[in-house]
């Protein structure tokens, strides 16, 4: 069989991840590339040996290209919802970047767009991926856990503590949306829905700690206008308790998360720092304290694998969709209106 043509778009720190999938599928090859930075454009080029007729700086030029059979976007998050409603008028299945868009009006239209002309398309909530995340699950559907309580759960990473960082678009909200509960929250959002279920109310507290920072074109200093740290006290459905700790300035860690899920007769922690794992303590099986899983082999997968599974019609039903996508920026939007109000939030 040929392989399936994708096309990028966006070429910054994201397209690594896209391309590692893409280079190592037999399924699929790197078929068209697109970014406004005509510097970064060329580079990318160069690296993967992609002809200069299908380097494009015009998303619209390349979705236009009839060769392309689906494409990744991955470009700040103010370009979103142009670049996959332009992928959905030209018929392009697409793997998006989350959070899907700049608010929830922006995905909902997405979501109207696509229920008018239905095609594949994965939101890239990429620790759906994750074995551990799939086997932990499993394991909660088969009822392992009993009645869950409560859910606990950290994204910490540290890259924002350091003061010599300039003024990138993740700390721009009129480009990014949202600032660390955006970019790292999303994906514990849709992580505990992904396991336990929906968010229903909650209360946040945020805050900015480095306020200033250099520009760019080192001209001066510019405001940042998002939160570094964001912690969200919540109920899920079915009454659960939640927390969620999130924070770009945590010392120390790389791209740490954790998940604690209790039970009424049991308990799992999925961890994932260096590599993703996942410890239980079950009533039935008379542990005594937690112990590691084995996780077998059919939860593992890879993000880009999915998505070429997903293109041909062979998607598993794990993917997150833009009703995920939708139903995620409810929350996001809740959890901003909530730190910016200091008020509970009831996510309608």
């Amino acid at each position: 069989m040929s392989k399936l043509k994708i096309g990028i778009i966006g070429l910054g720190g994201i397209a690594d991840f896209h391309s590692e999938g893409i280079l190592a599928s037999g399924e699929a090859e790197i078929w068209a590339i697109c970014d406004e930075d005509e510097k970064r454009l060329a580079a990318r080029r160069v690296q993967w040996n992609i002809p200069e007729d299908r380097a494009y700086l015009s998303y619209s030029e390349l979705l236009r290209n009839p060769e392309v059979d689906a494409v990744t976007i991955g470009t700040p998050t103010v370009s979103h919802f142009a670049i996959a409603m332009a992928a959905i008028e030209h018929g392009k299945p697409f793997a998006l970047e989350k959070p899907v868009g700049m608010n929830a009006e922006e995905a909902a239209a997405l979501r109207a767009a696509l229920q008018n002309k239905p095609l594949p398309h994965m939101i890239c909530f990429s620790y759906r991926y994750k074995a551990a995340a799939r086997y932990a699950k499993q394991l909660i559907e088969e009822g392992r856990l009993g009645t869950i309580r409560h859910v606990y759960s950290q994204y910490l990473q540290e890259w924002g503590i350091h003061d010599d960082i300039p003024l990138v678009w993740r700390f721009v909200k009129s480009v990014t949306g949202s600032g660390a509960f955006g970019d790292l929250g999303c994906h514990i959002l849709d992580l505990t829905r992904f396991l336990v279920g929906n968010t229903v109310r909650l209360i946040a507290d945020a805050d900015t700690i480095i306020k200033q920072r250099n520009l760019l074109d080192g001209s001066g200093q510019g405001e940042v206008d998002v939160d570094d740290f964001c912690h969200v006290l919540s109920r899920m459905e079915g009454g659960i308790s939640a927390s969620m700790l999130i924070s770009r300035f945590a010392y120390g860690r790389g791209n740490y998360q954790q998940i604690e899920i209790y039970g009424s007769k049991g308990a799992l922690v999925y961890n994932l720092d260096a590599a993703d794992s996942l410890q239980a303590k079950f009533k039935e099986e008379g542990d005594e304290h937690f112990r590691p899983v084995d996780i077998p082999d059919h939860c593992r997968t890879g993000q880009m694998q999915a998505f070429f599974h997903l293109v041909k019609g062979q998607g598993d039903g794990l993917d997150a969709t833009i009703e995920d996508g939708y139903i995620n920026q409810l929350a996001v939007d809740a959890i901003i209106q909530s730190f910016t109000e200091e008020r509970w939030i009831t996510i309608q």
